[in-house]
């Protein structure tokens, strides 16, 4: 695996976007949370100070590598989960399959309001009989007088039903291939877009100030030249796509057991019973040591899998067996894997610490709690990165 180290330039920017989600997400964080309100008023500061550009395209306004991406994510998920997940899905999600596999037309059309935070967009792969099992997508689109007619649902789509967002690109079957397999490619859908209805917000355990809606597209038309590039390569694109997600998605999880360990121990520090602060008692301090483990450690698995793509091990094209990308793909599951379910693990931790305390929603241990089960589901469940896992072993694994 490549070893990395971070820059002074990446120290820099860690710590002014500390700065930022201590100034403009901590002191409105549980009040967004308990009104599941998504705070429009943060994305116009969060483009104004850059965040949507990071690893996008420098002729779109854009500015900074994977790492800063995973940076960012990582601090504003220390203070949010919601915030980070906003980022992760409108650079990682929303903008990085268009800046990849756009046109030039598409790119000029969608990437300087999506980079300048201006606008939102989304990412529709899951649908309601097709979530790990993305293939089995029934969502279709017909090809006819030079217009694609789609018709479907997708569901658990992020950034989708803002008042800023512009386009969701969907996967669709557009064929069938000569081995009787779906052929499934990738369509740009405006928002607006006459049949596409953004249905009611999800009802969620958490995440409460990220948006979140089901889709379904009835007889929706576009021009043929939406389709997101080549035709029959959507589902291929959409798991790229997926691999870089992994590793933002693990960089939020790390925000989010670091968040719990620097908590919870300020409170076995200050927190009495039987004469002296809780944290002086080994059933305290010793799983306190081991988030501090789960830190360092996921710490470790996130920058050296951010490290592989800036080196650009991610570009090699499967097809050729590129060991590089295979090496990106592996460490990318295994920093997802690995991330998230410590992410839970260190919640249930801290708010055992914090006993009571840890069950009041006005702390925000409890909305971590919340927000933590997700990211083991999220972008490919635990079951499906042990499953890549085992594969990049060498084994059968179905």
């Amino acid at each position: 695996m490549t070893s990395f180290e971070l820059s002074d330039d990446h120290r820099d920017f860690r710590a002014a976007v500390a700065d930022f989600a201590a100034a403009e997400v901590a002191p409105y964080a549980e009040k967004w949370d308990a009104e599941h309100h998504f705070p429009l008023e943060l994305i116009a500061k969060m483009g104004q100070f850059g965040l949507f550009g990071l690893h996008a395209p420098e002729e779109y306004g854009g500015a900074g590598d994977f790492t800063s991406l995973c940076i960012a994510i990582e601090e504003l998920g220390r203070v949010d989960q919601s915030v980070g997940i906003t980022l992760e899905a409108a650079v990682g999600l929303g903008i990085n399959p268009i800046a990849t596999y756009g046109t030039s037309e598409q790119k000029d059309r969608f990437l300087p309001d999506l980079v300048a935070g201006k606008a939102l967009a989304g990412f529709g792969l899951t649908e309601p009989e097709a979530g790990s099992d993305a293939g089995a997508t029934r969502t279709r689109a017909e090809l006819a007088d030079g217009r694609w007619t789609i018709n479907g649902a997708k569901q658990f789509i992020t950034n989708s039903g803002t008042d800023i967002t512009s386009v969701v690109t969907v996967t669709a079957r557009t064929g069938t291939r000569e081995d009787g397999s779906a052929e499934i490619s990738a369509i740009m859908v405006p928002n607006g877009t006459p049949g596409f209805t953004v249905e009611p917000a999800y009802r969620k355990l958490g995440w409460h100030a990220s948006d979140t809606h089901p889709l379904s597209f009835s007889n929706v038309t576009v021009p043929e030249d939406h389709l997101l590039g080549q035709r029959g390569k959507g589902y291929g694109q959409f798991l790229s796509t997926l691999d870089d997600g992994r590793v933002a998605i693990a960089a939020l999880a790390l925000g989010c057991i670091r968040a719990c360990r620097d908590l919870a121990v300020a409170y076995a520090k200050d927190r009495t019973s039987f004469g002296g602060p809780i944290g002086r008692k080994q059933g305290v301090a010793f799983q306190l040591a081991d988030l501090d483990v789960a830190v360092r450690t996921a710490e470790l698995l996130v920058y050296s899998a951010a490290a592989l793509k800036d080196a650009g091990a991610a570009d090699g094209a499967p097809r050729q067996g590129d060991a590089k990308r295979a090496e990106f793909k592996r460490a990318a599951a295994i920093a997802k894997l690995y991330a998230t379910e410590q992410a839970v693990t260190a919640t249930r931790i801290a708010t055992q610490i914090f006993g009571g305390y840890g069950f009041i929603e006005e702390f925000p241990i409890a909305r971590f709690y919340r927000d933590a089960k997700i990211l083991e589901i999220g972008e490919g469940t635990s079951e499906i990165q042990r499953m890549l896992i085992a594969r990049g072993l060498g084994l059968p694994v179905e």
